[in-house]
């Protein structure tokens, strides 16, 4: 069987495309060299089980190397201390007798065994703590711990104990022989437990992993990067496609999250060509197939978009942030001990931009909105409208743009005519999403232009049946301000290569034009709705 992009479980290069992550590796060794402990915490699906999958293979040859995970670990083990170490000789044992940890000693190995089937009191954190020493002082080579998926116990107690017992001897390394390097892997940074633990806990937060080296390897993926993945695939299966554009499309919509590059990779090579439309393997590594591929993932359920959507749920305040950035365009200030913006960065939905948190990626960005809008479509009249409206929208196979904004502009005066000037400026983007909706469902995708998100002006650029159309939404200004819209929306229609453009005006002038006019500016022809 030939190779495959892997979006579940780790990947590994002889079996699966991928990015190469060498330069990655070779950063995480030169923090091992110098003795750091560290965690890589990051995003879930973000490449983490992998990185240290391929790390521990790099360092088996002048390390003994210890890399255990704590997934599947269930609530029992961290009810008694002996319990808890016992698990862990368990997983040592196991990754002697599994995984090739050269290095250590005949003995330790015995005693590791040993206490993992015991039925001793003398299990506790300070035999545990001696037999480490003893291990690391036998061993021919310096002893590494990778421990992955911590998550699963660092809201307990005993883990805070055990990472105390794991500092004390950090400390003590000059003259107690110890681990070279201890590595922990999972979303939440232990140094912020405070994030993660339960109130009852939350007096033990002093942070025991407070010795940590901060790591800052950036394990996103870069357009050459992808570029990269694609020309190995490339390589294989010869479709033609245009690797700098298709991978610089993929960075764009993924802003380089793991997953979804992989997600979209795999769509393109598995899914598509199964479809009429797709049947010929090339045409799927296009930009209206990368293009389809996004439709599909947005619509798809999988376990990074229930984490984000129930991470949400459960911080109020932070559904209020994401619904103030996306519809009314409100900036918030980057600062990491907010709670509702740690979790969002934590998680990888939010990012950190020149000073303020912004959605990390064009995918969430539209999931988001997505789901947002859903909350409304049941009880939305705009929505109602539209969806009762939707064939007289596509003509000879293409969207009229023009038709939905003269349709909009009329179903909006009946519907909203008599609300209050606030109501509709904070909500008028949020009620032109919604018409555009039932539109494109199924046949087009929509995103915002990052670049002009804000409080008076929104772009939305929506891909339907192969051709783009960017619509500028915004609030009334006066005629100065209208003016340098249109030139700037010229500008964008450049950018995109567009010959026409739209724009749609939420206007409170008593004495306003209602309606759609055309304007011809700069060989642009620009269609103007005004509500």
């Amino acid at each position: 069987m030939g190779k495959y992009f892997n979006t579940t479980g780790i990947c590994y290069p002889e079996d699966h495309y991928m990015v190469n992550i060498e330069s990655r590796l070779q950063k995480i060794e030169k923090l091992i060299g110098r003795g750091e402990y560290f965690m890589i915490h990051k995003a879930r699906q973000y490449g983490k089980t992998t990185t240290l999958h391929m790390l521990a293979d790099r360092l088996s040859e002048k390390y003994a190397v210890f890399s255990i995970s704590f997934e599947g670990m269930g609530e029992t083990v961290f009810e008694k201390e002996e319990a808890f170490i016992q698990r862990i000789y368990g997983l040592l044992d196991n990754a002697l007798a599994y995984h090739e940890t050269n290095g250590i000693s005949e003995a330790s190995r015995t005693t590791c065994t040993r206490m993992s089937h015991a039925e001793s009191s003398d299990i506790n954190l300070f035999t545990f703590s001696n037999f480490i020493s003893e291990m690391c002082r036998e061993a021919d080579r310096p002893v590494i711990l990778i421990i992955d998926e911590v998550d699963q116990a660092s809201g307990h107690k005993l883990f805070l104990s055990f990472l105390g017992m794991l500092r004390d001897k950090y400390l003590k390394r000059k003259k107690q022989p110890t681990f070279q390097s201890v590595i922990l892997s999972g979303v939440y940074d232990i140094k912020n437990l405070k994030l993660r633990m339960r109130p009852d806990s939350a007096h033990q937060y002093n942070s025991p992993w407070n010795i940590a080296a901060d790591f800052t390897v950036d394990m996103s993926f870069h357009t050459a990067d992808i570029e990269g993945m694609l020309k190995e695939y490339e390589q294989d299966h010869h479709t033609g496609m245009d690797l700098p554009f298709i991978a610089g499309l993929i960075y764009e919509y993924t802003s380089g999250y793991p997953f979804l590059v992989s997600r979209l990779c795999k769509i393109m090579d598995e899914l598509l060509p199964e479809r009429t439309d797709f049947s010929e393997g090339s045409s799927a590594w296009t930009k209206n197939g990368l293009l389809e591929a996004v439709k599909i993932l947005l619509t798809e359920s999988n376990t990074l978009f229930d984490d984000m959507v129930k991470k949400i749920c459960d911080n109020p305040e932070l559904k209020n942030i994401l619904h103030c950035i996306l519809f009314k365009g409100e900036s918030f200030p980057y600062n990491s001990d907010t709670h509702e913006i740690a979790v969002g960065l934590m998680f990888g939905f939010l990012d950190h931009v020149q000073g303020s948190v912004a959605i990390a990626n064009r995918i969430f960005e539209t999931r988001l909105y997505n789901w947002f809008l859903s909350e409304e479509i049941l009880n939305s009249k705009i929505y109602k409208s539209a969806a009762l409206d939707k064939n007289l929208f596509i003509r000879d196979g293409e969207l009229d743009f023009e038709k939905i904004l003269e349709r909009f502009t009329e179903s909006f005066t009946d519907i909203y005519a008599d609300a209050e000037e606030s109501f509709i400026e904070e909500n008028g983007r949020r009620f032109f999403l919604l018409y555009l909706k039932p539109i494109i469902n199924g046949v087009g995708n929509y995103y915002i232009e990052a670049r002009t998100r804000n409080m008076r002006r929104t772009d939305v650029i929506v891909d339907c049946l192969g051709k783009q159309y960017v619509c500028e939404l915004k609030i009334w200004h006066g005629k100065e301000y209208n003016k340098r819209g249109q030139q700037q929306l010229v500008g964008y229609l450049n950018d995109y290569h567009l010959t026409k453009g739209y724009m749609l005006s939420f206007n409170f002038n008593k004495n306003k034009e209602i309606g759609v006019k055309r304007i011809c500016l700069d060989g642009k022809l620009l269609i103007e709705a005004v509500v």
